[in-house]
């Protein structure tokens, strides 16, 4: 089984390996530490291994040692960092507490009314009008006004707890309670850290008076549900005692902050170092994992002999002999290694495409689809130019486009630096598709200028072949009809490239436009299609595939010739055809009144021929009556109704 293979220890410890990495990425993260680069991979694998260098036993047995070190010395400060952070925070906390409960009790002094009903007046402390104050002659009051007063003194409960739970907190201590307690809030203007999380958490002080034992305990219970954090605080009577508690806590507030930063400097050492090393040793232990797990594929002869089948590519044979015969020589052994070749009949070959820097991002955005077979036409090499022609053809907008390209050229311009960066998945994605969006680019600008868009507005580069009644003297109605410049089908009447701009400002532009573009996409999509059809084909003449040329792509040809080929064939015959002549073959001109000078003129492709009346007629000689129908007209026969009989 795959877990009983030689070196499946060796792949284990790799992983454990691994494992530590990422803890130790992670790690650099919280601090908004970069993981700095190694250099370049390809340089790292081709780098020979020296006679002085470590074996891969003794490189994983000595990165072992030395990450176990380091990831429980992070460990360690994390726990401590943990244990510093809530000492700190709960410090905060009790000194928040007590200088807003000493600044109530100050301004207000000790509470002795009747519990108030629920208030939503503002959170401070100092805004509390609804609390009695003493009265000044305290000295003349007898012992039992003073019990009286004692028996009237509310009891309270102080804290803190997160102001998301704020809200909800005083809404139970008020249904929990019937509304028979008092409750005070103010803001801690210091956010907070979780110790667990390392996030900002924002809170607030709390503190609640109250007049009984019952009321008491559902309030314990209460704070306890919502996390809240209990204070206990000295008499406030005896201002002397908080003081001197204010005091302490503040001294201990000091001593733990000067330790929680001395830890998280000390961390912050530890993770820039390993920040410097960390892609490193990634390397290394990926490269050592890809070996024992390659070894694992070979099996134990007699001697100890590893043997193994695999896969070459026919131009690399002498290098893998050489790099076999150079690693059997560093391990200082006497027995030779052999790289031979297998005999045959062998299995089907794996496929592999030698790419370079422009059709590496065709070829995966190929194989995301399906990867050829060995040996079969690979679609990735028309792809490079189909795709981002075919893009154009969609996107097709000088503006746009020209920013496409803008930014795929500047991809191109930081290769080097983006080679050697560590890039996340979408700027990964982004640098290996870098020339095909310069190609994008580079067609959407082509197209763009086809259909004469930039940013949806034509651009009248070499005037408009075409002219509106009046535009001369700026005076052109609303429902005015263009006229050609030059004669119909003239070298002048044909804007030189691309469309005509006029057609940007026609009330038929969206009706134009929208039938040009479509059948310009269904052309090129169905030639595409049958491209592809076409490779097909040709992959099982080559590999002498009968069944599949018979009964798969031949009918595949059929059903695409039949149907979309004829289709696109009914497309370019009807760009062809001058529609204007043919509609004024079925129209009767008058030749000796208003029609005379169109008679003879160049509208008319055909002969033109004089009917039998002279004067009524269709160009190719009909006599008129003025009761004629259409296919009387018409001189064309198509072997349906209304076109000539």
């Amino acid at each position: 089984t795959p877990f009983q293979r030689r070196y499946v220890s060796f792949v284990k410890r790799c992983d454990e390996l691994e494992r530590m990495l990422r803890f130790f990425t992670a790690e650099c993260e919280k601090f908004d530490l970069i993981i700095e680069s190694a250099g370049d991979i390809d340089q790292f694998l081709n780098t020979p291994l020296d006679a002085d260098d470590k074996t891969g036993s003794e490189l994983l047995k000595s990165m072992e040692v030395e990450l176990e070190a380091h990831e429980a010395q992070l460990r360690e400060l994390n726990k401590y960092n943990e244990k510093l952070t809530t000492e700190y925070n709960e410090k905060v906390e009790l000194q928040e507490v007590l200088q807003k409960t000493r600044r109530l009790f100050m301004g207000n002094n000790v509470p002795r009314h009747k519990s108030s009903p629920h208030s939503d007046e503002e959170d401070d402390y100092e805004s509390n009008a609804l609390l009695v104050d003493i009265d000044d002659n305290e000295e003349h009051e007898t012992p039992r006004q003073r019990a009286r007063d004692m028996d009237m003194r509310f009891s309270s409960i102080t804290g803190v707890v997160s102001v998301e739970e704020k809200d909800r907190f005083e809404r139970m201590i008020f249904r929990a309670t019937r509304g028979n307690c008092y409750v005070r809030f103010s803001a801690i203007k210091q956010a907070l850290n979780d110790p667990e999380t390392g996030n900002l958490v924002e809170k607030c002080v709390f503190i609640v008076f109250y007049k009984s034992l019952s009321i008491e305990n559902k309030l314990k219970r209460i704070c306890n549900a919502f996390d809240a954090h209990l204070y206990s605080l000295p008499d406030m009577d005896d201002m002397a005692s908080v003081d001197h508690a204010l005091a302490e806590n503040a001294q201990e507030l000091v001593d733990s902050r000067t330790v929680l930063i001395k830890n998280q400097d000390t961390r912050f050492n530890l993770l820039r170092m390993l920040s410097m090393k960390a892609e490193r040793w990634t390397w290394l232990v990926l490269r050592e994992k890809t070996i024992y797990h390659s070894l694992n594929h070979f099996k134990s002869d007699v001697s100890g002999i590893l043997r193994g089948e695999g896969w070459v590519i026919a131009d690399q044979v002498d290098h893998v002999r050489d790099a076999v015969n150079r690693a059997h020589a560093n391990m200082d052994m006497d027995m030779p290694s052999l790289v031979d070749f297998v005999p045959q009949p062998w299995p089907t070959a794996p496929t592999h495409f030698t790419t370079n820097k422009f059709t590496y991002g065709y070829q995966e955005f190929v194989n995301t689809y399906g990867i050829p077979r060995y040996r079969e036409a690979n679609p990735a090499v028309f792809t490079a130019a189909t795709f981002p022609f075919l893009f154009g053809v969609m996107y097709g907008d000088i503006g746009h486009g020209i920013f496409l390209f803008c930014a795929g050229f500047f991809l191109i311009s930081q290769e080097k630096k983006n080679d050697e960066a560590n890039l996340n998945e979408m700027a990964e994605g982004l640098h290996m598709g870098r020339y095909m969006i310069v190609m994008m680019g580079f067609f959407a600008v082509y197209a763009g200028f086809i259909y004469n868009d930039c940013f949806s507005l034509g651009l009248n580069l070499f005037g408009s072949r075409w002219e509106f009644k009046g535009q001369e003297d700026n005076n052109v109605s609303e429902n005015a009809e263009a006229y050609q410049k030059s004669d119909y089908g003239s070298a002048q009447s044909v804007y030189p490239f691309g469309l005509d701009p006029i057609w940007h400002v026609s009330s038929n532009e969206l009706l134009f436009f929208n039938s040009f573009k479509m059948k310009l996409s269904v052309i090129f999509g169905i030639v595409q299609m049958f491209a592809g059809t076409l490779l097909k084909g040709l992959n099982a003449v080559f590999f002498q595939e009968k069944l599949d040329l018979f009964f798969e792509f031949l009918p595949m040809v059929a059903f695409s010739g039949s149907l979309f080929i004829y289709m696109i064939v009914l497309i370019v015959m009807k760009w062809s055809i001058n529609w204007n002549s043919r509609m004024l073959s079925a129209t009767c001109l008058e030749l000796n009144g208003a029609d005379k000078d169109t008679w003879g003129s160049n509208a008319y492709d055909g002969e033109w021929i004089l009917c039998d009346n002279g004067n009524f007629c269709t160009p190719w000689g009909h006599s008129c009556t003025g009761t004629d129908t259409l296919e009387e007209k018409c001189n064309l026969d198509f072997g349906g109704a209304g076109d000539g009989g």
